[in-house]
C-alpha cells in the first residue's frame, strides 16, 4: 500500500520545477540559500568557500554515474559519519534508495536536452510517521580548492550523495545540524523502518562460543532479510572520538556491515589446523579507506595465502573501496554496538517472515484547563509505595539509565545518542531524593517513568493482544525531531522509555494498578527507543513516558509483529456500558480475580482430561485457553469485573473437553467478602467426580481488593 507523501516546508517539487521551466530559470530556493545560516550556527565558513551548480564545478555532470553504489560516498569535512553509513547501508538495496530519492531518472541530467535542467532536485525522508519530499536547489558549497566541502563522490561527475546530504541538512536546519548523530536515527529517516541498537558484552562474547554463535545467526537471519546493519567502537570516558587504534579501526566510527556469512574452507587449508568452517562479516568505512590490519585484511597472511580465484569461490569478494572482511570472532572482540534496522510490510499480504506494523500517535500533556475548574491538585511527596501482591522487576531505572549506552559525543562525533545520566539529579525523583513535584490530575498525560508511582499511571496507555502462542514483538517510542531547533540553542530529546504491563484478558479501560511487568525498555534522550521482547498470549498495555513527571511533547509509538496485532488507545477510567446496561444499575464494585491453577483432575494412574475453566460473574463470562492432560493444570488467568451486585458469588467452572460435547468436571463458588480482600485461596470443587476418593479436586485463586467505583 502507498505511504502518505508530505511537502516539506509545503514546497512541492513538480510546481516549482513547472515554473522554473516556464520561465527559463534555474530553482533558487529561498528557504534554504546560500548563506552561512544553511552552513554553520556556531563556528564561521571556512575561508574562500563559494556556492557553485555542478555546471560550475565540472563539465557534463551527474546525479549518477554507472549506478548508485557505497563507494560513491566520501565524507568530507562535516562529522558525519553516521549518517554516511546509513546512507553506506541504503545505496547497497535498490528498493530502498529508490524510495529516498523519487524520480531519479527524470531526476538526472539530459545533455541533448538541457532546456529541461531548472537546477531543482527532491529527496524523501521518513519522519514521525509519514514520508516527507525536501526540495533543494543544486548550489553546494565548495572549498578554495574547487573541491566540495561535504560529502562528495570518488567521481567528480557524480552528485547524487552531495544532493541527498544537502536535503538533509535543510530537514534539520542546516549542515551543522548534522555534526555528531546517531545511525539508529538515520536508517529510521532512510528506510521508515525500526532500529534496534545492541550493546555488545565483548568479554561474554569472547569467551563463550555459544553466545557468539547466537549473535552471529541472529545478524546473519536480520541480514537476509534485508535488514540494515552497522556497528561501532564505543570510546570509553576520557578518551579520544575517532582515535585509530593499534589494529587500524577507528574508535567512534560508524561503519556498515554489507554481509554476513558462514564459509567452509577447502580442503588445502584443512591440513593447517585451521577449523573447516569460517563465521565473516563484511564491514565498509563511509570514509573509503580499508582501516582492519588484522586476520583476513586484504594485507593478512590469510588474504594472501588465497587466490582471486579461492577467495570468490568462497564468497570473499570486496565489491567496494573501503570494504574489509572480519573473523567474526575478530568483530566481537573489538565492536561494542551494533545498530540491526528491520524493514516493515505494509502490504496487505506479506511473508511470515517479515515484520507487520501497526502505529498510534500520542501526546504527554498536562491536565486541560477548563474555565472555572478548580486548579489542579499538586503534592509534595516522597516515592510513593508499590501496591501489595504486584510482580515487580524492582525499582531499576535508575540503574538501567546508563546501562550498555553511548554517553553523548563531542563535536565531530558519529554516535551521539546519548544515555541519562547514570545517576538521578536532586529532584528528579526517586526514592530519597528530597520529593518532586507532582500533577494529581487524573486527566494529566504526562506521569513520568515508573519510579514516580502516583503520576506515572496518568500516561498515555495503548493496549495490544498477543493471540495463540507466545510472539516476538518489537515496540518502537519515538518522539518528534528536535533537531533542528540547535540553531535557536534548543533541539535536546526528552528522556523518553516505556513499560509494557501484562493486564487482565478482559480489561477495556485505563490501568489504575500496576499488577505485573512484561517488559520495559531503557530510558534515553534518543530520538527513538526501542525494544524487542518475547511474550506469552495475553492482554498487555504499553505506557510510554517520559523519565521525569511533567515534560510535554507529541510522540508515536509503533508496534511489530509477524501476526495481525491491533493497537489502540485507552482513553477512558471506566468500560463504557452497551445500550441495555444503560437500564441496569450503575457497578459499584471492580474485582479482580487471578486463577492460577487446579489440582487433583484424575486418580493415580489414571490419563488426565483436557480441561479448560471458565469464571462467570454475574453475566460476565470469561474462559481460559484448554490445558492438555495435566492433572495439575496451570491456567494463569486474570480477569477484572465491574460488578452491580457486590454480594453475589463468583462461579469458577471447571470442563473436561470431549470430542463431541464438553462435560463438567465441578464448580467452585467464590465469594469476596470482606474477610477474603488481597488474599490467595484455596477452594474445593462440587460435585468432581474423584470426590469418593481421598483426593479432591481444587483450584488456587488470587482476589484483589474490591474498590469501590467511587474511590477510582
Amino acid at each position: 500500500m502507498p505511504e502518505r507523501v508530505g511537502d516539506f516546508q509545503g514546497q512541492s517539487f513538480h510546481k516549482l520545477r513547472r515554473d522554473c521551466l516556464r520561465r527559463g530559470v534555474l530553482f533558487k530556493d529561498p528557504l534554504f540559500p546560500p548563506t552561512a545560516q544553511s552552513l554553520f550556527y556556531k563556528r564561521e565558513p571556512p575561508l574562500g568557500l563559494t556556492w557553485k551548480r555542478p555546471g560550475e564545478i565540472c563539465k557534463d555532470p551527474r546525479l549518477f554515474v554507472d549506478g548508485i553504489s557505497t563507494r560513491d560516498l566520501h565524507q568530507g569535512s562535516l562529522g558525519n559519519c553516521w549518517m554516511m553509513a546509513a546512507i553506506s547501508c541504503l545505496a547497497s538495496e535498490p528498493f530502498l534508495w529508490k524510495k529516498v530519492i523519487p524520480d531519479h531518472v527524470e531526476q538526472e541530467w539530459n545533455p541533448k536536452r538541457p532546456d529541461l535542467y531548472a537546477g531543482i532536485f527532491h529527496f524523501r525522508f521518513w519522519r514521525f510517521g509519514c514520508w516527507m519530499d525536501v526540495v533543494v536547489d543544486d548550489r553546494l558549497p565548495v572549498s578554495r580548492d574547487g573541491v566540495l566541502l561535504f560529502c562528495r563522490s570518488a567521481t567528480p561527475q557524480e552528485f547524487w550523495s552531495a544532493l541527498l546530504e544537502k536535503a538533509y541538512a535543510k530537514l534539520n536546519g542546516c549542515y551543522e545540524a548534522l555534526e555528531g548523530g546517531n545511525t539508529a536515527e538515520a536508517l529510521i529517516d532512510f528506510t521508515g523502518g525500526v532500529s534496534e541498537p545492541l550493546s555488545l558484552d565483548r568479554e561474554a562474547l569472547t569467551l563463550n562460543s555459544d553466545r557468539r554463535r547466537l549473535l552471529f545467526q541472529m545478524l546473519a537471519k536480520a541480514h537476509a532479510c534485508k535488514a540494515l546493519i552497522t556497528c561501532s567502537i564505543r570510546p570509553a570516558d576520557g578518551e579520544t572520538v575517532e582515535l585509530v587504534l593499534d589494529c587500524g579501526l577507528v574508535q567512534g566510527h560508524a561503519y556498515g556491515i554489507t554481509a554476513v556469512r558462514k564459509m567452509r574452507l577447502g580442503e588445502k587449508f584443512l591440513d593447517s589446523g585451521r577449523l573447516s568452517k569460517l563465521f565473516m562479516v563484511r564491514m565498509r568505512n563511509p570514509w573509503g579507506t580499508t582501516d582492519w590490519t588484522g586476520a583476513w585484511s586484504q594485507r593478512s597472511q590469510q588474504w594472501q595465502q588465497m587466490s582471486r580465484a579461492e577467495r570468490d569461490k568462497m564468497g570473499l569478494i570486496v565489491r567496494d573501496v573501503g570494504e574489509f572482511w572480519m573473523d567474526f570472532e575478530d568483530f566481537c572482540k573489538h565492536f561494542t554496538d551494533v545498530v540491526v534496522c528491520r524493514l516493515a510490510e505494509r502490504a496487505l499480504l506479506w511473508p511470515s517472515s517479515h515484520w507487520r506494523e501497526v502505529r498510534c500517535y500520542g501526546e504527554w500533556a498536562p491536565a486541560p484547563s477548563t474555565p472555572g475548574s478548580p486548579p489542579s491538585t499538586v503534592l509534595h511527596s516522597k516515592y510513593a509505595l508499590q501496591p501489595a501482591g504486584t510482580k515487580q522487576r524492582g525499582n531499576r531505572k535508575e540503574a538501567r539509565l546508563g546501562e550498555s549506552q553511548q554517553e553523548g559525543r563531542k563535536q565531530g562525533g558519529c554516535e551521539r545518542s546519548k544515555a541519562v545520566k547514570k545517576t538521578m539529579r536532586e529532584g528528579d525523583g526517586g526514592e530519597g531524593s528530597g520529593g518532586w513535584e507532582a500533577q494529581l490530575d487524573k486527566r494529566s498525560r504526562c506521569g513520568g517513568c515508573i519510579n514516580h508511582r502516583e503520576t506515572f499511571l496518568h500516561n498515555p496507555q495503548f493496549m495490544f493482544e498477543v493471540r495463540g502462542s507466545e510472539e516476538e514483538v518489537m515496540i518502537c517510542l519515538q518522539q518528534e525531531d528536535r533537531r533542528i531547533r540547535r540553531k535557536d540553542g534548543g533541539g535536546e530529546n526528552l528522556p523518553i522509555g516505556f513499560e509494557v504491563l501484562k493486564v487482565e484478558v478482559n480489561r477495556c479501560s485505563r490501568v489504575q494498578c500496576v499488577v505485573e511487568q512484561a517488559a520495559s525498555s531503557v530510558y534515553m534522550d534518543s530520538r527513538s527507543v526501542t525494544l524487542r521482547a518475547t511474550l506469552a498470549p495475553g492482554r498487555y498495555v504499553a505506557l510510554p513516558t517520559t523519565f521525569r513527571p511533567g515534560a510535554i511533547g507529541h510522540f508515536l509509538l509503533r508496534l511489530f509483529s509477524r501476526s495481525h496485532v491491533r493497537l489502540r488507545e485507552l482513553r477512558e477510567d471506566l468500560p463504557s456500558p452497551s445500550g441495555f446496561q444503560c437500564f441496569l444499575p450503575q457497578p459499584t464494585v471492580v474485582t479482580t480475580v487471578h486463577l492460577c491453577r487446579a489440582s487433583g483432575l484424575s486418580l493415580p494412574k489414571q490419563t488426565a482430561p483436557d480441561v479448560y475453566a471458565t469464571v462467570r460473574c454475574e453475566n460476565n463470562t470469561i474462559r481460559t485457553r484448554v490445558v492438555r492432560a495435566e492433572g495439575n493444570p496451570e491456567f494463569n488467568l486474570r480477569t477484572i469485573f465491574y460488578r452491580r451486585y457486590p454480594d453475589a458469588h463468583i462461579s469458577i467452572k471447571l470442563w473436561s473437553r470431549g470430542l463431541l460435547w464438553d462435560s463438567l468436571l465441578g464448580v467452585a463458588p467464590l465469594q469476596t467478602s470482606e474477610s477474603e480482600r488481597n488474599r490467595s485461596l484455596v477452594v474445593e470443587l462440587r460435585g468432581h467426580r474423584s470426590a469418593r476418593s481421598a483426593q479432591r479436586g481444587r483450584i488456587y485463586v488470587e482476589t484483589s481488593s474490591s474498590v469501590c467505583l467511587s474511590d477510582l
